[in-house]
């Protein structure tokens, strides 16, 4: 599995059969390299896949759909709203939903935030709950991006019912959980094997850097992988 972080919650991630988006936030996301384009970014992409339907996470979806011919997969209001804007490869789902697409699998889990979407044209629109996503693949290990939350019991679940060995975790603080309760809830909930901490240093007002977060894993920080924006690397 090779990952790559776009900066806030966006990341690419390739496995054989599928490129996936995640909350492709990058051209109006102010730590996505300036060296690259949103196209080189989603070259290939097959699927797009949203946690929730918060401006910073929506990001460049409907364009870089309408190029790529890639799947949308998201709650089913994010999904209604997409076919709205003209795409018809759309894969909606909800809490518990685990859905089969050829090359991965991906469930959907319940995550504690908000979601809407405001533009000058639309204003604001409801876009259902929020969510994390559990990306299964023959041969991979499983995958978690809890999206936006903060921690919450039922993260033991999670666990259970996935296994998740990499996890993709909020750290920021102000909107998502901050450097001691992302750490507690790797620490007490999961068996990660590979931690990307990510929501971070994108705004002010959000921690600037992932060291607090690290300093509370204590013995697990060695767990930790703190990648460079825009620098592919292998899991």
């Amino acid at each position: 599995m090779k990952i790559t972080w776009f900066g806030h919650a966006a990341f690419r991630i390739e496995i054989a059969g599928a490129v996936i988006l995640i909350d492709p936030f990058l051209s109006g996301s102010p730590v996505f390299p300036k060296d690259l384009s949103v196209d080189e970014a989603s070259a290939g992409v097959t699927h797009i896949l949203l946690t929730h339907g918060h401006d910073d996470h929506i990001g460049d979806t409907i364009e870089i759909a309408k190029k790529t011919g890639a799947q949308i997969t998201g709650n089913a209001e994010i999904c209604g709203w997409a076919g709205k804007h003209g795409i018809e490869a759309l894969n909606p789902m909800n809490s518990g939903g685990k859905i089969d697409v050829g090359p991965f699998s991906v469930a959907m889990t319940i995550a504690h935030h908000s979601s809407s979407r405001h533009t000058s044209e639309e204003g604001n629109i409801y876009l259902g709950n929020p969510h994390g996503l559990v990306i299964s693949a023959p041969g991979e290990k499983t995958l978690y991006h809890m999206g936006d939350t903060c921690a919450f019991m039922d993260m033991q679940l999670i666990n259970e019912l996935h296994a998740p060995k990499i996890g993709i975790v909020p750290i920021g603080d102000r909107y998502t959980m901050g450097a001691r309760e992302a750490s507690l809830a790797c620490k007490r909930f999961f068996d990660f094997e590979t931690i990307i901490p990510c929501h971070f240093g994108t705004f002010p007002g959000l921690d600037p850097d992932a060291e607090k977060f690290k300093a509370e894993l204590g013995a697990d920080a060695s767990k930790v992988n703190v990648a460079t924006i825009g620098e592919a690397f292998t899991v």
